[in-house]
Order: C-alpha cells, then sequence, then structure tokens
C-alpha cells in the first residue's frame, strides 16, 4: 500500500495553487481531478479582475498557464479519475475512486462548486436540449436565437453580456428590483441593446417537445404569469458545494460549505479545505489561488510537526 504524502482533490485554481507550493515544499503532491485541469473558471469567457494580466484572458487561458506552473514543479496529475468518497483510519487517509483506492497522510480538498438547479419543471428534461449552465460550452448553438438568462449576480451578468454575440435577443429574469453584479457589469448589460431584464420575476417552468419553446414567467409583484416564446435557458442560479465526498468527515453549513478556520484546516485533523468549496466569503479565482496556498503550507507544517506526535 503505497502512502502518499498530499493528496489534493480537485485541479482548479486552488488545487493547482495547493499543488505548486506544496511541490515547492518537496511533498510531492498528486492532484486527482474529476476532468480535465481548470474547474469552473475554465467555462469563463473572460476574466479581467486577476491580478498581473491588465488586458484580462478566457478562463481557460488562465487556467493553462498554471497548469504550466505546476508542470513546471513536477506536480503529478490523474485526470478523469473520480473521488467517491474518502475516509480516515489510524491518521492515514483512504479515497474510494473509481480507479481504485489511493492514501495519504494528508489531503486538501479543493473540488469548488457546481451550478445548482432551480428544481422547477422541464429543468432536467430540457438539459441539453435547450437548457444550459455554460455561456461558453453552448452560446454558439443559439446563432439568431432568443434565449432567457436566469440569475442577477456577476456569473449571470457577465454570461448575458457575452451570449450577445450570438443571440439574436435576450432576457434576464431576475427576482429583485436590482442586479447584484458589480456595477460596470450592470452597465454593460443594461446599455446593451439586445439585453432586456424582467425585474422581480421568476422562472417558473420550461415548456416544450423535443426542444425548449416556451418559459413561464411569475412577476412576484403584480402576481402575474405569462408565457414567452424562448429558444434556450441559462442557468445562473448560484452553486452548490462539491463537498459530499467528505460529508462524514467535516462540519458544513446549511449550503453544504466546508467549515475551516483561517489555516484551511476542517474539523478532522489533516484534512483541509481550500476554494469554492469551503464557507468562503468571496468566490473569485483570487481568493482560491490564496486558499489553495495557506492550506499546502498548513499541511506541511501538519506533516513535519502534528503527525509525529
Amino acid at each position: 500500500m503505497k502512502v502518499r504524502d498530499l493528496i489534493i482533490i480537485g485541479a482548479g485554481p486552488a488545487g493547482m495553487s495547493a499543488g505548486i507550493y506544496a511541490a515547492r515544499s518537496a511533498l510531492s503532491p498528486l492532484i486527482i481531478e474529476s476532468q480535465m485541469p481548470g474547474g469552473q473558471v475554465a467555462l469563463t469567457d473572460f476574466i479581467e479582475n486577476y491580478p498581473a494580466f491588465p488586458n484580462g484572458m478566457s478562463g481557460q487561458e488562465l487556467t493553462k498557464l498554471m497548469e504550466e506552473q505546476c508542470n513546471n514543479f513536477n506536480v503529478e496529475f490523474m485526470n478523469f479519475v473520480q473521488v467517491d468518497f474518502v475516509e480516515k483510519e489510524n491518521k492515514i487517509f483512504k479515497l474510494k475512486t473509481n480507479q481504485g483506492d489511493f492514501f495519504a497522510k494528508t489531503v486538501i480538498v479543493a473540488t469548488g462548486a457546481s451550478p445548482a438547479e432551480l428544481g422547477i419543471p422541464g429543468e432536467r428534461e430540457f438539459k441539453g436540449r435547450g437548457v444550459s449552465y455554460c455561456a461558453t460550452c453552448d452560446g454558439p448553438l443559439f446563432k439568431d436565437k432568443d434565449i432567457l438568462v436566469v440569475g442577477g449576480g456577476d456569473s449571470a451578468v457577465q454570461e448575458a453580456i457575452y451570449l450577445t454575440k450570438f443571440v439574436s435577443s435576450l432576457k434576464i429574469v431576475h427576482r429583485r428590483d436590482k442586479l447584484r453584479a458589480r456595477k460596470m457589469l450592470q452597465e454593460k448589460a443594461i446599455k446593451n441593446p439586445k439585453i432586456d431584464i424582467l425585474w422581480n420575476s421568476n422562472l417558473l417552468e420550461i415548456k416544450g417537445k423535443d426542444l425548449v419553446k416556451r418559459v413561464v414567467i411569475y412577476n412576484n409583484k403584480t402576481n402575474q404569469k405569462r408565457e414567452i416564446r424562448i429558444d434556450g435557458v441559462f442557468m445562473y442560479a448560484g452553486f452548490k458545494p462539491n463537498s459530499s465526498l467528505v460529508k462524514n468527515l467535516v462540519e458544513m453549513d446549511k449550503l453544504g460549505s466546508i467549515i475551516t478556520d483561517h489555516k484551511m484546516r476542517t474539523s478532522t485533523t489533516g484534512l483541509f479545505a481550500a476554494g469554492d468549496v469551503r464557507n468562503t466569503p468571496l468566490r473569485q479565482v483570487v481568493t482560491a489561488v490564496s486558499d489553495g496556498a495557506i492550506a499546502a503550507i498548513n499541511a506541511e507544517e501538519y506533516l513535519e510537526y502534528e503527525l509525529k506526535q
């Protein structure tokens, strides 16, 4: 049985940052990723607020550079390996995966978060047939179509702006009377002639036959319902932390985010969490990278001092 010093679960910005810092500390980290390196941010069309890149870049470009930096430090990756759950026995962690069991003295969970479902009729039925959670992936499929974007935060508004490159018209459905996105994004959206914002509105149902054809909108101020002809729906109704793999080991908040202290330590000794999977007040690339570095440094400290006691 091979027992590694450190295994990092997830190869988004938090996981890759942890990998770089751990490798520099000679921990020979292994990063296990269920897809390819990059995480959710790799699907982002444009990032303009990451320091040192004044002209901005796509999420894919940024995470590719992170991956290259990991490779420069000989960080080991295992892609397309799904970790089902983690357990601990006699100070050793066992990771149950679709490729067998892996063992480590310490683990950093950097699995991020996935788009949350609204749970409305038609959402699951039309997923991939007009319902999408990724503008970068599916935007070009809706060329000259009329679409709906659900949400009022940064992700919803930024992706709505991106989608106007392709679509004929776009409606943002937001349950409040003002957007939650950053002011600069709000201004861009409001000024865009292709974008119409449906204030104080909720999406109730998605209808169609083989593909999405109509949606039912409810105005929570007037209590009126109406049907709108639409070709596609892009959902940005928040994110759900990918934390179920350690649900038996850690404390979580009511949203399923892993609770950590300022050193990224969870309630289980030797188990750390970093990035969007933890109870962070800000979910941005720059904070995820910071989390990863902090987790790696404290994992090294745990291996050097606490584990030997």
